[in-house]
């Protein structure tokens, strides 16, 4: 499972989403996070489906893949689903066994939050593995430029979230690099009862975190060795370009929100 997780990396491509401006993809992420609240019935989830699997296909990686890198997160979907079921107590009772009451509102909102959630974790999963850290990095940093004017360190929010993205997969790999070594050792981490499995957990955590900060220690180091003083008076290499693939995509966002408007019951 951890040579499969797919957040934070990224994939090189020839697909025409690689090739455009980080700076549209970014705010194509952004603007589908919230269009994505405008449905609220089968049909206008259908055709949110529908457009989420077409951007999955587009970028030109196997939706298998995309996935089964996915299968951790899967987890946390299936906790939402099983929430709204059991405590959402609205409309006609469905099943009524002992304990087990599932009405027909909790239903309706499991399948739709959960529809929902997965829509929002496959898109923006999607902007990481077409774009690398350093694109998001200096789209992330145009589109805040703005905020400059009020003193907002514009370039340090920029790098440090795209550094937090490039270390999910490295510390993905030393987290199962420290398994197989506790394994090796005799440890059960995935056997006997939930307490001890619990208190298993504690000798991947500590290795873990010394681990961390010591890259972030040398990544620190290796920065200031190099005369990184922030973003100030520092000039552009890689020069971003709009075009009309950028318009066009953004422009499909405006046509799938009026089609949500208009079919929303």
């Amino acid at each position: 499972m951890m040579d499969k997780m797919i957040f934070g990396r990224y994939i090189p491509s020839d697909s025409f989403v690689h090739k455009m401006d980080p700076r549209s993809k970014l705010v194509f992420v952004f603007a589908f996070i919230c269009i994505v609240f405008l449905a609220n019935n089968a049909v206008t989830y259908a055709i949110l489906g529908a457009f989420t699997l077409g951007a999955m296909l587009s970028v030109k990686i196997p939706v298998k893949f995309l996935i089964g890198g996915l299968k951790p997160v899967m987890w946390l979907v299936l906790f939402t689903f099983l929430l709204h079921i059991f405590f959402t107590k609205e409309g006609e009772v469905l099943l009524d066994v002992g304990f087990l009451k599932i009405h027909e509102e909790g239903l309706r909102q499991a399948v739709f939050i959960s529809l929902r959630f997965t829509y929002l974790i496959l898109v923006t999963t999607l902007l990481t593995l077409t774009t690398s850290p350093i694109s998001i990095t200096d789209g992330l940093e145009t589109l805040l430029n703005p905020l400059k004017k009020v003193r907002f360190p514009v370039h340090e929010m920029a790098l440090m979230m795209s550094i937090s993205l490039r270390f999910i997969p490295t510390l993905m790999e030393e987290t199962d690099k420290i398994i197989k070594a506790q394994t090796a050792r005799g440890a059960e981490l995935a056997s006997g009862p939930v307490k001890e499995r619990i208190k298993s957990i504690v000798p991947l955590l500590i290795p873990l975190f010394v681990g961390a900060f010591k890259r972030a220690e040398d990544l620190a180091t290796a920065m200031e060795a190099r005369g990184y003083k922030g973003g100030e008076g520092r000039t552009k290499y890689r020069v971003l370009h709009w075009t009309v693939t950028d318009t066009a995509v953004l422009g499909s966002l405006v046509v799938l929100a009026a089609i949500l408007i208009v079919l929303r019951g």
